[in-house]
């Protein structure tokens, strides 16, 4: 007996990384809706065959519209999946901004449309990803929202939409970077959606349980060159540091804590300034829109290549990205991996609807076992000597600049 084709719809799609991963994991895309033109187009590129909404903006969309264009009928869809913009949620934006401002961010509103869309599509299944933010706070105001609205369906529509709220590290999947995402998942039943066990384990804890953690080298390592394209030669006040800083660390290695020069005070910065991959290690999260200064670096002490970038997110290496590398970069850091669309997506099929289909995921990395021995770091340049002596540590959580600022605004 054949089984019914499973149809979705991608919200918020960007480059596309969520839909790759569930067109690999089986299901039919049938309308993509993205604001941004660069992403739109680097979705028509890689997917002459999906269909992207008009317009693209989820708020002069309306549902019914939306509904139109898919082709599809209410009750029909089986997956509602995609992340509204990450940032109302984020830590980052938690720190900068306080509490109580988040979800006053005209892009928290995008959450309140992916809902309006549930009201009138009834997708079989919703999922949708965000940083591990979203439930940051002691409010839980991201996730109270989406609780209220989901049960203001139910009642209206006789659903039974219960979230399942899913935080999970990339790495732990094989995916060859530690990137930490909240999954929301609910179904039109109620039915309770399990994460699958991690398959994948730190060298010190993977005996008898798994696979050890795919590593930046075995996602890159075939690409290492002395050779670098212009466009990934590092710029700015701190480019010629890169090379002294020893794989795997960051600007706290030129610290009073560490073995470098003292040239900072110990957590000054932010923890991705001057942070640089360690071959034998998972890559650190990728971003979208890093500063110049911004990690992480290739080991080598440069910026990571557009091709780099994307196999550390598990992109395909026929996946082309529209325009130059910082238009890609961006794509890039804000995509989900595909990877993980793909687990997820098996895992809706075989949870939800009793399909035999989980099997190892084709989006990861093969373990290479060539990994070199790491870089030598080169001695610090004459020009940042003038910074060695003292520095003060930063005063603590809630002490420091920012929050000083913000206490006197208050």
């Amino acid at each position: 007996m054949r089984r019914p084709a499973k149809k979705m719809i991608s919200l918020f799609s960007g480059a596309g990384g969520l839909d790759l991963g569930l067109a690999a994991a089986g299901f039919i895309n049938k309308l993509c809706v993205e604001i941004d033109p660069t992403a739109q187009q680097t979705l028509a590129l890689n997917h002459p065959k999906w269909k992207i909404a008009l317009p693209g903006d989820i708020h002069a969309l309306t549902p019914k519209e939306l509904l139109r264009q898919s082709g599809l009928k209410p009750m029909e869809l089986t997956l509602l999946a995609g992340g509204p913009p990450c940032q109302p949620f984020s830590k980052s934006g938690y720190w900068a901004t306080g509490d109580t401002s988040r979800l006053t961010d005209p892009r928290a509103k995008t959450l309140k449309a992916y809902l309006d869309i549930v009201c009138e599509a009834l997708p079989e299944v919703v999922l949708l990803e965000n940083v591990k933010g979203i439930a940051y706070s002691d409010k839980d105001e991201g996730l109270q929202l989406l609780v209220n609205e989901l049960n203001k369906i139910n009642r209206t529509k006789q659903t039974n939409y219960q979230p399942n709220v899913i935080a999970l590290n990339a790495v732990d999947y094989g995916v060859p970077q530690s990137r930490e995402r909240v999954f929301i998942i609910a179904n039109r039943e109620g039915k309770k959606f399990d994460l699958p066990a991690p398959t994948h384990f730190a060298p010190e804890e993977v005996k008898g349980k798994g696979k050890p953690y795919l590593t930046a080298w075995d996602a890159i390592g075939d690409l290492d060159s002395d050779l670098w394209p212009g466009d990934v030669k590092p710029s700015g006040k701190w480019a010629d540091l890169l090379p002294t800083i020893p794989e795997g660390q960051n600007y706290l290695w030129h610290t009073d804590n560490m073995g470098g020069v003292p040239l900072f005070g110990w957590r000054t910065r932010f923890w991705s300034f001057l942070l640089k991959l360690a071959k034998c290690k998972p890559s650190w999260t990728i971003q979208a829109q890093p500063g110049p200064a911004t990690g992480p670096f290739h080991w080598k002490g440069r910026l990571l290549s557009t091709r780099e970038l994307a196999r550390l997110q598990t992109f395909p290496d026929n996946y082309q990205f529209v325009g130059d590398r910082r238009a890609a970069h961006m794509q890039i850091g804000n995509a989900v991996p595909p990877a993980l669309g793909e687990l997820f997506g098996l895992e809706i099929r075989r949870q939800f609807f009793g399909e035999r289909v989980r099997r190892k995921l084709r989006l990861i990395p093969a373990k290479r076992n060539d990994c070199p021995l790491p870089e030598e770091p080169a001695p610090v340049p004459e020009k940042y000597l003038s910074l060695r002596g003292a520095h003060n540590a930063h005063p603590g959580t809630g002490k420091g600049p920012r929050a000083q600022k913000r206490e006197q605004k208050e």
